[in-house]
């Protein structure tokens, strides 16, 4: 009776997790509205510049469409044309395994009160770990178990509108670039001076010779 009922809680889980512990972004509905303060072909910097982003229900779908709301996400994710034969960065349809957006700007509680207001919004100032890259933005929105239900992004369906890009660092500071100067110039001056002491010590043990 106790294996019976064991079996039977373990089909229960494996059936839950089935169930609900695999979203496809197919069947989220496309009820936010968000938008960036890139505009279509900027380029920003990394550790420099800083990007807005809002986001709130869509006018066209009722109040009580946000009931379920209880987290939003606002993530910056990759354009097709910097996901090319990048296999790191993929989309996939099932959530858990998309690659595309990868870097988290804001995490917050859904505020009801946006249902009113029409929006929301945050500045970010871009990471210095963001690669460079074409990115647009979008934002999820969570149900109070955790899952997606929504979501809303900057592009169209097919990821071609209203792309940025963002130039990374390249690795190399500017101290560094100037330190490594002052010590090539110090080297060159040295090897100079070294070279002028010799010669005039060898002039100096000729002159004491003749």
């Amino acid at each position: 009776m106790a294996s019976h009922l064991l079996i039977s809680t373990l089909l229960f889980f494996c059936l839950y997790a089935t169930c609900y512990g695999k979203v496809h972004f197919s069947t989220l509905e496309n009820s936010l509205v968000v938008t960036a303060s890139p505009k279509h072909g900027d380029v920003i910097k990394t550790g420099q510049d800083k990007i807005t982003v809002t986001w709130g229900l869509n006018s066209s779908f009722a109040a009580s469409t946000a009931v379920a709301f209880h987290e939003i996400k606002v993530k910056l994710c990759f354009a097709p044309i910097s996901q090319k034969d990048r296999a790191w960065r993929k989309t996939k349809d099932e959530l858990m395994k998309d690659k595309t957006c990868q870097f988290n700007i804001v995490h917050r509680p859904y505020d009801p009160a946006s249902d009113k207001a029409k929006v929301q919004s945050f500045e970010w100032l871009l990471e210095r770990n963001v690669p460079t890259a074409t990115y647009f933005v979008r934002a999820y929105a969570f149900n109070s178990e955790g899952h997606e239900v929504a979501y809303g992004q900057t592009t169209n369906a097919e990821k071609k509108t209203n792309l940025f890009e963002i130039h990374g660092i390249s690795g190399r500071h500017i101290s560094l670039d100037i330190a490594a100067g002052v010590f090539s110039a110090f080297s060159i001056v040295s090897l100079f001076g070294f070279f002028y002491a010799e010669k005039k010590k060898a002039k100096q043990v000729q002159n004491s010779q003749s």
